[in-house]
């Protein structure tokens, strides 16, 4: 309150949570966010001779490599198990780079946000938006193999965006969360990913479940990976709609890790400036 003769007084009681403000920054910011994804994706492919089929080399080289050593001991048919592979490692990709992009992301820029005022969470989020140019991007080329291989497209692959976008809040969660611990413990990236590794494979992307034994299909239910794999290779894959009750943990799970990454993460955003 101003009283006649008296100077306004700034009333630190009425801002918000750090909760709330980080979200009514980033919606502030909101064309940087874009600024950020358009840069992170012309930056790697403005030297590239190959352009977006850079996106798919590296998959498809462990896709090929993938499918000559377990084709055969999975029981697939060459083709539909080098769809199946190529399918699920676009999904781990997109997750994997994200995460790791979100953490070296506010990490380096460490002196930008020492200097002039940003939200926090706007490298995370740009982090994801730019995983999703590139899965997007990297869809164009997998349609050409598939069809070369012989697949089909269902005109359920429409519904696609609904998975990918559950999924992608399920990665920002995940994002904001070891971005938290990575701006206080250096060691947190090579950590995390020797663990992806290892979550790679507790995640059916180069396995079918069905060939799992029921204790072990049972202990890798708690994946929450598992189900948004599962809607995304229903409908790019298969041709079916997912299972209501696949959508519904999805989405349950990522809105729960998006909520718990975001309270972890705002806990302590004012002090990340003066910690990177």
């Amino acid at each position: 309150m101003r009283l006649a003769g008296q100077a306004n007084v700034y009333d630190t009681s009425a801002r918000p949570s750090a909760f709330i403000e980080e979200m009514q920054s980033l919606y502030r910011y909101r064309e940087l966010i874009v600024q950020l994804i358009s840069r992170s994706v012309k930056t790697r492919y403005k030297r590239s001779f190959l352009g977006v089929a850079w996106t798919m080399i590296n998959p498809l080289l462990t896709m090929s490599v993938l499918t000559l050593v377990f084709s055969g001991l999975f029981g697939f048919p060459a083709r539909s198990y080098a769809l199946y592979v190529l399918s699920g490692l676009l999904l781990w990709n997109f997750f994997a780079q994200t995460t790791t992009a979100a953490m070296g992301d506010l990490i380096w820029s460490g002196g930008l946000i020492g200097r002039v005022y940003l939200p926090k969470s706007i490298f995370a989020v740009a982090a994801v938006g730019t995983g999703l140019v590139n899965l997007g991007l990297a869809l164009i080329p997998y349609a050409v193999i598939a069809l070369a291989l012989g697949g089909r497209f269902s005109p359920v692959v429409l519904l696609l965006p609904a998975p990918v976008l559950i999924f992608s809040l399920f990665a920002l969660g995940i994002a904001l969360m070891l971005s938290s611990l990575a701006v206080r413990f250096a060691d947190v990236m090579p950590m995390y990913e020797i663990l992806l590794t290892a979550w790679m494979y507790l995640t059916p992307v180069i396995y079918p479940m069905d060939l799992l034994p029921e204790g072990a299909s049972r202990i890798l239910r708690f994946n929450p990976i598992l189900y948004p794999l599962a809607s995304f290779r229903s409908l790019l894959l298969d041709g079916v709609l997912p299972e209501i009750s696949q959508i519904a943990i999805a989405a349950g799970l990522s809105f729960l890790t998006l909520i718990l990454g975001w309270a972890v993460f705002t806990r302590r955003s004012r002090e990340y400036a003066t910690l990177v």
